[in-house]
């Protein structure tokens, strides 16, 4: 299969300005493709770790008797689920000295030369402390060429149906449960329109999480000899707690 990552901007919301800790954090920007997708959101995170060590980066570590290192994935993958739009977040336990961008081009640069395959840094960017939260994602189903024309005035209906609909009850099995959950997903559920190639899913992220893949496609009655390609998550609206990223960085 063709491998094609395409860059969209990701949208901020940065609150007013405050105070900014000196404790300096390492924004990264990545995309994941190819058989990495189907990599856990642990066994991402561990890749990461490794790519850190070796490319000499000055992680912070966590206190006590079995210290970690201080990465986090604000916003975890599903298995299979390609991505253009990732989010690595590194707190630092040294404060960089340089100055106009240059730390932050040479730990791409440094990351870049250790990751495998399918990683590919968009970007590094230094930013105050802080948490990042996902607000929502976008998500593109791919529909195959010879499947497309039957299926596009049934997605519509089923998209406008959903969207019209005050609750939309899915069940849901949750490890531990020895039961399946009754979910409302129609929250989560901000957008469903077709587009040149298929379908774009955009999904909000709250506190009680998010829809699932697998969900989606029970939703709009779509099975996965459906698609063309892996799913893709094309863009991420992201919020920081506190005043970090700099005036006017909304895009990025």
């Amino acid at each position: 299969m063709e491998e094609r990552f395409e860059i969209r901007n990701s949208k901020f919301e940065i609150p007013a300005a405050g105070p900014v800790s000196a404790v300096q954090t390492l924004m990264v920007r990545f995309r994941i493709g190819g058989a990495l997708r189907f990599l856990s959101h642990a066994e991402t995170l561990r890749v990461f770790q490794r790519a850190c060590v070796r490319a000499d980066i000055p992680v912070k570590y966590s206190a006590g008797f079995n210290p970690h290192p201080k990465l986090s994935l604000p916003l975890p993958r599903s298995v299979g689920v390609e991505s253009d739009d990732e989010m690595l977040v590194v707190r630092l336990s040294d404060e960089p000295r340089e100055a106009d961008g240059t730390y932050e081009a040479r730990m791409r640069q440094a990351l870049q030369e250790v990751l495998p395959a399918g990683i590919d840094v968009a970007g590094a960017e230094l930013v105050g402390s802080g948490s990042f939260h996902a607000r929502s994602a976008d998500y593109l189903f791919c529909l195959r060429a010879d499947r497309a024309a039957d299926l596009a005035d049934r997605l519509q209906q089923r998209a406008q149906a959903i969207l019209a609909s005050e609750s939309w009850i899915v069940e849901r099995q949750l490890p531990g449960d020895s039961k399946a959950r009754r979910i409302d997903v129609r929250p989560f559920l901000e957008s469903i329109r077709p587009v040149e190639r298929g379908v774009m899913v955009r999904c909000n992220v709250t506190a009680a999480g998010s829809i699932r893949m697998e969900e989606i496609l029970q939703l709009l009655e779509l099975e996965t000899e459906d698609l063309a390609a892996p799913i893709r998550r094309t863009a991420v609206e992201w919020r920081n707690n506190r005043a970090g990223l700099g005036p006017g960085r909304e895009d990025m």
